[in-house]
């Protein structure tokens, strides 16, 4: 059984064999990859029959067609029309060949023009991947004789390659070396790389002429669709006469002869691929597919590394970022879950915790900006340690005041105890610093504390220009209150804030408050001292 599907309207042909389902779609993992914005990824699978095509239409958004009629299933006669999408094709059945009366072959027979090479790539201490012919040297051998100095001034320059490479500070300054280097080591008039996405589409990233321009048109899709689906390095040195490469802009470019490799990551990944053509008569050999191999293992390991150098360096800002507001521990889990935060913000049930500095107003006036903007460092710092030490998360500073809270992005069954033991300590570390202020001279600070427990709505809050992670609502607004009413010293908390302690502190209650926009006066209780 040999089917062929025959584009109508386009350059697509697929010959379709064996016995396995064949994936029609836009993603070049497919079997028959249509690179088309109205092809699905995975648009349909096709069946090989005795009379036939069975198509099974794989949920695709536009559908699939046959004979103009929208299908989920049917069976496809040769000769019929089958539509994915807008792109249309033909079954055409293909008869076996007659068989020929073998002929004596010569010892070496003669490369017939226009013949396609595609070889699987050599792995690592099998094969040389560099060849000794002569047949299309590249510029910096052609006045290289001797087939030992030829591989060894190919080596010498793999290794300047591999050392050039390695000196690329991002992603996109690597592909430039990759491609200068392309241009500097074979007779090509132009190079492209285009680097694979999550979904398994090309998308092209570097397109350059010799003079460093870019260059016109779009890669031949057919060459970069074969080198990735069979992971093998492609060779054509006629590329308008190749029968297996018949898209419509390979002659309308007027492309002479092309040569891509798939760019392999570890474990075999296809990373994207790296294509060259000329549009001379200069042909590339196969020395030139060898040193393009060799090239490309040595680019694909340094672009990986490339990637990877990124990827750590985003991780490692935005974790840099987390601990400038929540604890290292909190960070890491954050870091490392992406789904334990979203960021479209949620409802969570927070302690929330607000310091005041009593009296700093005035405090201020007597002081200079830079003895002020030291001691409220010093006492940030100490603060800040212990809302940390605490497991809690500092949400943002007010003035004078801070503001913590315990239970987002990520929430504790003893959230409120925390709140507390940091409330604690912060009276505690501030009677340490008044002590030592106190012994250079300096100023001394009071502060008032106040606690609350409720639910909130938790997220980035802000403008497309400036996002803040925080939390809003009535149990916010309360703990400011309590803060607001505390007195120098004194350590506020509500009734539902002592309901959710397992292990309180000594605890005295006072009159309730009353509070702007509360029909009921609020129970309030302070820390015993």
């Amino acid at each position: 059984m040999h089917y062929r599907l025959i584009g109508v309207g386009n350059d697509y042909k697929f010959e379709l064999k064996g016995g396995a389902p064949l994936s029609v779609g836009r993603a070049v993992s497919n079997e028959c990859a249509v690179v088309d914005p109205t092809i699905s990824r995975k648009h349909a699978e096709l069946r090989l029959t005795p009379n036939g095509i069975d198509v099974t239409d794989a949920g695709s958004s536009n559908g699939t067609f046959v004979n103009g009629v929208r299908i989920d299933q049917s069976h496809v006669a040769p000769g019929a029309e089958i539509t994915f999408g807008k792109v249309v094709f033909k079954l055409e059945k293909v008869e076996a060949p007659k068989p020929v009366t073998p002929v004596a072959q010569p010892a070496v027979p003669p490369k017939p023009a226009g013949a396609t090479i595609v070889r699987q790539i050599p792995k690592t201490g099998e094969q040389g991947v560099l060849g000794s012919d002569s047949g299309g040297i590249n510029r910096q051998l052609a006045g290289q004789k001797d087939p030992a100095e030829k591989d060894r001034r190919k080596l010498a320059i793999l290794l300047e390659v591999a050392k050039g490479l390695t000196k690329a500070t991002d992603v996109h300054g690597l592909l430039v070396k990759i491609a200068e280097y392309a241009f500097q080591t074979l007779e090509a008039d132009r190079c492209a790389i285009l680097l694979m996405d999550r979904d398994g589409v090309l998308h092209p990233q570097i397109s350059r002429d010799r003079r460093g321009d870019a260059a016109s048109g779009e890669i031949p899709q057919s060459i970069a669709t074969q080198a990735v689906a069979d992971k093998v390095a492609v060779l054509t040195d006629d590329a308008a006469d190749d029968q297996r490469f018949t898209g419509q802009s390979i002659v309308m470019q007027k492309v002479r002869s092309a040569m891509c490799v798939p760019l392999l990551g570890s474990e075999n990944k296809v990373l994207g691929v790296l294509y060259v053509d000329n549009f001379s008569l200069r042909r590339f050999g196969e020395t030139d597919l060898d040193f393009l191999i060799a090239f490309s293992g040595i680019a694909a390991v340094a672009l990986e590394n490339g990637q990877f150098a990124e990827r750590i360096r985003v991780e490692a800002m935005a974790r840099s970022n987390f601990e400038r507001f929540f604890t290292p521990h909190l960070a890491a889990r954050i870091a490392s879950s992406p789904d334990a935060i979203k960021l479209g913000g949620d409802k969570r049930r927070v302690a929330v915790l607000f310091s005041d500095i009593r009296g700093f107003t005035a405090l201020s006036e007597t002081m200079n900006p830079d003895t002020m903007a030291r001691l409220l460092t010093e006492y940030f710092t100490e603060m800040v340690e212990c809302v940390f030490r605490h497991g809690g998360t500092l949400d943002k500073f007010i003035g004078d005041s801070v503001m913590a809270q315990w239970g987002a992005p990520i929430g504790e069954a003893d959230d409120c105890d925390r709140a507390m033991q940091a409330a604690l300590d912060m009276m505690a570390e501030l009677d340490r610093l008044n002590e030592r202020w106190r012994a250079e001279g300096r100023p001394t600070l009071d502060i008032g504390i106040g606690l609350n427990v409720g639910d909130v709505f938790a997220g980035n809050i802000g403008s497309d220009r400036r996002l803040e992670y925080t939390v809003i609502g009535d149990a916010v607004n309360v703990s400011s209150r309590l803060c607001g009413a505390a007195k120098p010293g004194e350590i506020l908390l509500s009734d539902y804030f002592k309901q959710g302690l397992k292990s309180p502190p000594p605890l005295e209650e006072l009159p309730p408050m009353e509070l702007k926009g509360k029909s009921q006066k609020l129970p309030v209780f302070r820390v015993k001292k």
